[in-house]
């Protein structure tokens, strides 16, 4: 499976990619059957279409590339449900010669260009609907982080397209909408922080209640860039007719007025603020794409979605509380931020989280809105820091930096007969579409094959978890159907306001497992495993009470060595593992170690931000949030990869450090010392400059690429920030035996065991009998 671009044009990765026939046979592989999906990740093979396609008159399924076609009778036969289905008069011309696209072997993945429902009367009047941005913005904060978080709301407004329609929300004790379209004076509508309130109670008072904006019989008249001209324009304004407005108005704005005492946090209304702008977002004409921006500069501590007392003397719950049902204000903020996930879904609209606070925030209580809404999120230290700063921009730039932002996505999945779906983990919601092929066990979003994505991305991955139904062996002989099919149908908008749907159809091979176990062993994919399990540790350790997340993933582990591995019974040093699976354990001790499962060390609103980032990241950018990758330069050779071990400190290399949220560049001793006397300036010690300057570029190369901004960590050997990329590094060098350790390199001062160790458990307990 080396293939340089693993997952192609179908942006599909599976953990096996070739299935067991049966239900048991399935449960003994250990790892789960599943698929990885980036629903929208673009490719410059796929073809776009520019008529609807046609669906298959049973289940369904997309017409697509594996369906059997009789070019006599003009009939294909769908590969899911063998249904014969006539192709319509318009298909007429086809043959083996003259073939539509989709039908194209290569083409396993289209994209079709769906038109809206136009205007009967006036068919070129189709309303365009433009996107909205509507910005949340917390005035609780000291002077300096509202005047970084003012220049980088400017420069968004600046970025955004023309006819983007743009609103302003401002929190603090109180919640205050801007009237943006009425430009004399500023014109404000403020609702009170302490109490909940429904979308109707906002709709009244803004004036866009069902008295307020009752629509005129037939097609609305005067239809404004696809908006009545009463109501909500009032509040939501195209960014070039309001940019001026909106900048003044930010100018103007200052930090929260409402006296704070001493030694009380101040009083911030984040809930009430967030319900005021869904409910404004509801008087949009249905189907527009809308996200809610929130800035949020601290917790909340007044009104819905309060997570912590105003009393400093109270700190921020931590794991410890939730584990012991220390923290009063978890479950009802959950609650609370639950049934706004509900409301916004049923809208079609995103929240997006910009944090940044040196305390948490609530990233833990609003996770479910986030995630259930497809928003994005970032957690930083500061609003001046290049990690909120830059990743903010590359939300509203255009071109090669684009996130590719659409809106309104669905992704429904059909599948061959006996393979049942039992959810999706990532940023989705279930619409609870029943169906055959619905499993009875539930994980993730479940109980549907189809799903509602507010908001996705180039970059949104999903994770499928299949289950077989089939307990008997089927027939194998020949008759038999050796292939497994599988489609997946994203329908989304397109940031332009274009309505596409996106059809990816794979196959993959039944094998018998209880025949050959070989086929099977050549289909596994290790970094997508690790991934997926990865992923259904978290959801389980947020899920499960006493959830015990090391125990789970050795007894997983032990159990695929005993069934995978070659040995003789009882006898350790036997033990092999086909290379198929040779790195598997090694991502399981990196993922035992990793912040996903130890989450001592981490807030709640760390651990949140990190899970939400590994459920929608593609497979390669998740595994490396889980095992990091590190590159050592060095004067005698090129840079290259280096093990994730203490040993690859050495005095006079380099180490660069991806862990996917921050990046690492890491001096050694002697390298430093160089670079403190200024060698680097001397025209004589030009290749130690080049030396410097390689890592920061490819460093660089990284940041410029990836979202959210990932922070940049500059350290040297023994410095105090060295522990960044210390805490990485397998400690096969502790305070214990520093026996034979290399001069210039390092000791890590931990009990963890060792890799080494950990193999040499797993060899003796795999091998038992």
């Amino acid at each position: 499976m080396a293939n340089t671009d693993p997952e192609g044009m179908d942006a599909v990765r599976m953990t096996w990619n070739v299935w067991p026939r049966t239900k048991v046979e399935a449960s003994k592989c250990v790892i789960p059957l599943a698929a990885s999906i980036a629903p929208i990740c673009p490719h410059p093979d796929i073809p776009t279409l520019p008529y609807a396609p046609l669906r298959c008159k049973t289940c369904a399924a997309v017409l697509n590339a594996y369906a059997r076609v009789d070019f006599i009778a003009k009939i294909w036969i769908c590969p899911f449900c063998y249904q014969r289905n006539h192709f319509p008069p318009h298909y007429a011309m086809i043959s083996e010669t003259n073939l539509p696209c989709e039908l194209y072997p290569q083409y396993t993945t289209v994209q079709y260009t769906l038109l809206p429902n136009p205007d009967p009367n006036n068919p070129s009047n189709a309303p365009q609907l433009p996107p909205v941005f509507l910005f949340v913005l917390d005035t609780c904060m000291i002077e300096e982080e509202l005047e970084f978080v003012k220049s980088a709301m400017k420069q968004a407004i600046g970025l955004l397209p023309e006819h983007a329609l743009v609103g302003f929300v401002s929190f603090g004790t109180q919640a205050q909408v801007h009237e943006l379209g009425f430009s004399d004076i500023s014109k404000v509508y403020v609702f009170r922080g302490n109490k909940e309130i429904s979308k109707e109670q906002v709709l009244e008072q803004l004036g866009l209640g069902a008295a307020g904006r009752r629509p005129t019989a037939g097609y609305p008249k005067g239809l404004q860039n696809g908006y009545t001209n009463t109501g909500v324009n009032r509040f939501l304004l195209p960014a070039s007719d309001c940019e001026y407005t909106l900048n003044s108005l930010l100018d103007e704005l200052q930090t929260d007025q409402w006296p704070v005492q001493a030694g009380h946090r101040a009083s911030r209304c984040t809930g009430v603020a967030l319900s005021v702008a869904e409910g404004l977002l509801g008087a949009c004409l249905p189907g527009t794409g809308a996200r809610i921006i929130a800035l949020v500069g601290g917790p909340c501590t007044e009104g819905p979605g309060t997570i912590v007392s105003k009393d400093m003397s109270e700190p921020v719950r931590s794991h410890k509380d939730l584990d012991k049902d220390g923290a009063p204000y978890f479950k009802k903020a959950v609650k609370f931020y639950d049934s706004l996930a509900k409301q916004l879904v049923s809208q079609g609209h995103v929240l997006d989280l910009f944090a940044s606070a040196l305390d948490q925030v609530g990233v833990a209580e609003m996770k479910v809105a986030v995630e259930r809404t497809g928003g994005l999120v970032v957690l930083a230290e500061s609003f001046g820091h290049s990690v909120f700063k830059d990743s903010f921009k590359r939300v509203f730039e255009d071109g090669e930096q684009s996130l590719g932002l659409c809106f309104n996505g669905m992704l429904e999945i059909t599948c061959s007969k006996d393979i049942k779906i039992q959810g999706v983990i990532g940023p989705c919601t279930s619409l609870e579409k029943k169906g055959p092929n619905v499993a009875d066990t539930v994980i993730g979003e479940g109980n549907t094959t189809a799903w509602k994505m507010c908001g996705l991305d180039k970059s949104t991955c999903l994770t499928v978890l299949f289950e077989l139904s089939s307990t008997e062996r089927a027939n194998v002989s020949g008759s038999a159907n050796q292939q497994l099919y599988l489609q997946f149908l994203t329908s989304y908008q397109h940031s332009e306001g274009k309505t596409m749907l996106r059809v990816t159809t794979v196959t993959r091979q039944w094998v018998d497992s209880a025949v050959s176990v070989e086929e099977l062993v050549q289909g596994f994919d290790q970094e997508t495993a690790a991934v997926v399990m990865a992923r259904i540790t978290s959801l389980k350790m947020e899920t499960e009470e006493g959830f015990d997340a090391t125990r789970w993933l050795d007894r997983n582990l032990i159990r695929l060595c005993s069934k995978f591995g070659d040995y003789r019974k009882d006898d350790p040093s036997s033990f092999t593992l086909n290379p198929c699976f040779s790195l598997f354990p090694q991502f399981m001790f990196n993922l035992r170690r990793s912040q996903f499962v130890q989450v001592f060390n981490n807030s709640p609103d760390e651990t949140a931000y990190f899970r939400m980032l590994l459920n929608r990241e593609n497979i390669t950018n998740a595994a490396v949030m889980i095992q990091p990758s590190l590159i050592s330069y060095s004067f005698n050779s090129p840079p290259q990869p280096a093990l994730l071990d203490v040993t690859s400190i050495s005095a006079d290399r380099i180490l660069l450090l991806d862990s996917f949220v921050s990046i690492v560049v890491f001096h050694g001793m002697t390298i430093a010392q160089w670079r403190n006397m200024g060698y680097q300036n001397q025209p004589e010690h030009q290749a130690f400059a080049q030396l410097l300057q390689a890592p920061q570029a490819d460093a660089q190369m990284i940041i410029r690429e990836r979202f959210p901004v990932p922070r940049l960590v500059v350290c040297d050997q023994h410095g105090s920030q060295a522990r960044f990329l210390l805490a990485k590094l397998n400690p096969s060098a502790t305070y214990n035996n520093t026996t034979d350790i290399a001069a210039g390199s390092d000791v890590i001062f931990t009990d963890d065991v060792s890799l080494q160790v950990f193999f040499e458990h797993l060899q003796r307990l795999a091998v038992q009998s």
